[in-house]
This record gives C-alpha cells, sequence and structure tokens, in this order.
C-alpha cells in the first residue's frame, strides 16, 4: 500500500536558523485559494480520496528561511501526483451531479407525458357530471372527446417539421405551456356554450400534438441506440402514469370541490415543469455547455441523428414500404388504444354498473399495468438486440404482441359474467399493448434517425385520425348496437396491423 498525503499541524515551531529579514506570519503561510486539502490512499489499482478543512488559526510571526519548503509548491507536487494516480476533480462530485445528464432529458421528457394524459384523461372522468348538468346524449358526449383530435391532428406533421429544424426544446416547451393554458379555461368555456368548449378541446390538441414529434426528435439526438427502446418505454409510460394519475385523482377533486376543480388543478401543473424546463433541458448535446465531456463523446458516438434538417426530402420518405408500414400501423393501434383511453369510465359505468369513483380507480390497473410492461418491453428488446438479434426482428416480436394480445383479450370481453374478469380482461388488454412502445414507436429512430420527428408526426396524423373517427364512431355504435361491436371493430383493425406489420417493416435505416 502506497499512501500519499500532506499532514498539517496548527503548531509551528519555529527553525532554528531564522533571520529577522525573513519574518511571516502565520496567516501568509496558509495557501491562498486553496481552503481544504486533498489527501488520498492509494491501494493496488483504487484510490479513496478525501477532505480535510484548514483551519484559520491565531497569527504569530515567525522567521522562516529561504530555503525552508513552500507550502503552495507542496500542493501544487500532490495535486500532481493526484492527477498521476487517477484522481481527479469529476471523483468529488456529487451523486446527483454524477447523474447522466440524457437520463435527466428522457426523464423532464416522461413528467411532460405524464401532464399530458393527466390533462387528456380528466374529461373522460369529468364528462359524466357534466353531461348530466348540461344534458349532453351520447352522440354529443363523443363529439366533445373527439374534438379534441381534431386540434391534435392539425400539429402533427407540423410540430415534427418545427421541431426538426428549430430543436425539440421550444416546440415542446410551447406545447406543454400551451395545452395547460386550454385545459384550465375548460370549466369557463362548458358554461358559455357547447361551441366554445369545442373551441377550447381544439386548442388542447393542438398543443399535445407537438409532444410526441418534439420528444422524438429530442431523444433521437440525446439517446443511444443501444438505450432506444429503454429510453422511449419510460417516456411513454410516462403516458399511462399520467392516465392513473389523472383517473385517481379526478373522482376525489369532482366530490369534494366540484369537476370545474379538475381542470383548475391539473392545468396549473405545467407552469412548474415549464421552469425546470427552460433552466435545464437544451435541444441537443452540442448545446448544452454544462455537459460533462465523456457523456458528450458517448452520445455523439453512438447517436445516428447529429446534422440540423434543412429540408425535408418528402418524395424519398413517402417512396418506402416500411414508411407506410408504419402509417398503416399505427392508425390500427391508435384505434383500440384511444377508445379505450376515452370510453373505458363510460364503460365501466354503464355495462359493469360501476360508480363514478370506482370508474375512475378501476380504470388506474390497465394503465398502471401498461406502464410496467412498457418499461419490461424496452428491457427485454434492448437485451435482445444486445445479444445479437437484429432490430428488424426485435421490432417484429414486440409489435405482434402489441397487436395480437388486446386482440385476444378484447374477445374474451363478451365472454366474461363478472366485473372482476372483466376489469382483468382490460388490464392484459392494455397491458400487452404496451409492448407496441418497443416495436412501432421506436420504429422511427429506426428508419430515418434525422427525420425522426417529422417521420412520427406523419405516422401520428394516421393514428390521431383513428382517434377522431374511432372515438366518435363509438358514440355512433353504442347509439344503434353494442359495446360487443366497439370492441369487434378493434380486434378486425388489430389483425390488419399485425399481417401488414410483418410484411413490410424494418428496422434498419431506409431514408438518410
Amino acid at each position: 500500500m502506497i499512501f500519499l498525503a500532506l499532514f498539517y499541524s496548527p503548531i509551528l515551531q519555529s527553525p532554528p536558523y531564522i533571520s529577522a529579514r525573513n519574518k511571516l506570519s502565520r496567516a501568509e503561510l496558509r495557501p491562498r485559494g486553496l481552503p481544504r486539502l486533498l489527501l488520498g490512499v492509494l491501494s493496488g489499482d483504487r484510490v479513496c480520496s478525501f477532505r480535510v478543512s484548514v483551519r484559520d488559526v491565531k497569527s504569530e510571526s515567525y522567521n522562516v528561511s529561504e530555503k525552508s519548503v513552500k507550502f503552495e509548491e507542496a500542493l501544487k507536487d500532490i495535486a500532481l501526483r493526484s492527477e498521476d494516480l487517477g484522481v481527479d476533480s469529476e471523483s468529488l462530485v456529487p451523486w446527483w451531479e454524477e447523474f447522466p445528464k440524457r437520463w435527466f432529458i428522457v426523464v423532464l421528457c416522461f413528467s411532460a407525458f405524464l401532464l399530458c394524459n393527466m390533462d387528456r384523461v380528466n374529461m373522460s372522468i369529468a364528462i359524466l357530471p357534466m353531461s348530466a348538468e348540461f344534458n349532453w346524449n351520447p352522440a354529443t358526449v363523443g363529439l366533445i372527446q373527439s374534438s379534441f383530435f381534431w386540434g391534435y391532428l392539425l400539429t402533427q406533421i407540423a410540430g415534427g417539421i418545427w421541431a426538426d429544424t428549430v430543436g425539440g426544446k421550444a416546440v415542446l416547451g410551447f406545447g406543454v405551456v400551451w395545452w395547460s393554458i386550454a385545459t384550465a379555461l375548460t370549466p369557463v368555456a362548458a358554461k358559455l356554450g357547447l361551441p366554445f368548449l369545442l373551441v377550447v378541446r381544439v386548442f388542447m390538441g393542438i398543443g399535445e400534438g407537438v409532444a410526441m414529434p418534439a420528444m422524438n426528435n429530442i431523444l433521437s439526438k440525446w439517446v443511444p441506440v443501444a438505450e432506444r427502446s429503454r429510453s422511449l418505454a419510460l417516456v411513454y409510460s410516462g403516458m399511462y402514469l399520467g392516465s392513473v394519475t389523472g383517473l385517481a385523482f379526478s373522482p376525489f377533486l369532482i366530490h369534494r370541490f366540484g369537476w370545474p376543480s379538475v381542470f383548475y388543478s391539473f392545468g396549473s401543473l405545467g407552469t412548474v415543469w415549464f421552469t425546470v424546463w427552460l433552466s435545464k433541458a437544451h435541444s441537443s448535446p452540442a448545446e448544452d455547455p454544462q455537459l460533462r465531456p465523456a457523456e458528450k463523446k458517448l452520445i455523439v458516438s453512438s447517436c445516428a441523428s447529429k446534422e440540423p434538417v434543412k429540408t425535408i426530402p418528402w418524395g424519398l420518405i413517402l417512396s418506402k414500404p416500411p414508411v407506410w408500414a408504419l402509417i398503416v400501423s399505427h392508425f390500427c393501434h391508435n384505434w383500440g388504444t384511444f377508445i379505450l383511453l376515452t370510453w373505458m369510465p363510460t364503460y365501466y359505468n354503464q355495462v359493469l354498473h360501476f360508480n363514478l369513483t370506482e370508474s375512475g380507480l378501476f380504470c388506474v390497473l390497465p394503465w398502471l399495468t401498461m406502464a410496467f410492461s412498457a418499461n419490461l418491453g424496452g428491457w427485454i428488446a434492448d437485451t435482445l438486440v444486445s445479444k445479437g438479434l437484429s432490430v428488424t426482428t426485435v421490432r417484429k416480436i414486440m409489435q405482434s404482441i402489441g397487436f395480437l394480445g388486446p386482440a385476444f383479450f378484447l374477445t374474451q370481453l363478451s365472454h366474461v359474467d363478472s366485473p372482476a374478469m372483466a376489469v382483468l380482461c382490460m388490464a392484459c388488454s392494455q397491458g400487452t399493448d404496451a409492448f407496441s412502445q418497443s416495436g412501432l414507436y421506436s420504429n422511427h429512430q429506426d428508419i430515418a434517425p434525422r427525420y425522426s420527428g417529422v417521420l412520427l408526426g406523419l405516422s401520428n396524423t394516421a393514428g390521431v385520425l383513428a382517434g377522431v373517427f374511432g372515438t366518435a364512431a363509438t358514440g355512433y355504435i353504442l347509439q344503434h348496437g353494442s359495446w360487443d361491436d366497439v370492441f369487434k371493430v378493434s380486434v378486425g383493425l388489430y389483425l390488419v396491423g399485425t399481417a401488414v406489420w410483418n410484411l413490410f417493416s424494418t428496422g434498419e435505416k431506409v431514408v438518410d
């Protein structure tokens, strides 16, 4: 064992060879700008370091010869020797500052998506007392629920273009502020009349429409390929946990303070998130002055999206069969997902005869299952890729689970005879659906990393159309048919999506 240490004694003895012209005080002996001493112990190939504070002592005059060892030179020598032994300044950084910045960005995106679905699903609970107060029929309820998607549809492609050219930070920040304001204005609009409510819901959709393209653009620059599935799964699980939070707290707020309180309280949370985002986030590692060099090197060497986008090669993008496979599959997936998102509380209330509170609480279980399954699927997908399985094969496996799992469990709903089994089928359906986060939702960065924001906006436009038509069509079907008819349509689209995805999708880059 080799010891490297500096000992400092608060009592200095006068050396015998002092002279009057070399008289110095202890205050002058203490090194300026170096209030702490670095002590290092080297054992084998490990270096342990700690700090010792140098306390001020009473100043007394002493004489020191010019031949005495200078204190500052000793410190410099120790610093140099410490660097040689591997003791650097980063080893003394607190653990929370060593947390990877790329994962801090991922957590912020997760938080944004948490708020996104909190503000979206609160209407699915509040619509029950609102429809009773304003005498809305099922068709009107379906119109209100689908109006969100009108605005959501408008900003998908525009948000992707904006994010790829301007940067994801500004776009995502704008989206959160915009939809938070629209959420807070919802009660006022509802009391003014149905047209005003529809306009506010459209505005809310406009804000949330840019979130996914902006997030996809940011992560394509911040997250290495080997961490792609896990990071996207975590971000999208924010949506599921947002649904959990919204569905769990909305009934309580409605019973305690009335249905307007849901929109006021949820909408105000966006300002807190935006404050942190504005001060800490950056669109890319190159724009972050506080990013540590080692992490920056890792990101730059591993991320495929590097150069900024100036023009969008629409012809090239739309000529690729995997792009169309992504678009069609996104439509088929979102039809079933958005119906469950917006109509599940109504299903629990009308078919299973749960009250308002029970409807909200039982809706939580499927979304909790999705949050767990999404992260499990992301871990499995990244593990399979690291083991040598091709990205194409992994994407097809994960998305096939995301299609066939929900299709199977929705077909079982017509055969169950208890509310508990119905909730279990819903939970299993949503849980297997979440494997799509490691399937089609990760595929945008696979096939077109530089244009991932635009491509997500393009495919999600098809997904939003599924939400618009599916949500409105469900209200129509329920007036003329049954819930079994609603589920049959979703199952049919899941099967179409499975076939298209396995025939035409790929995990390789097709647009450079």
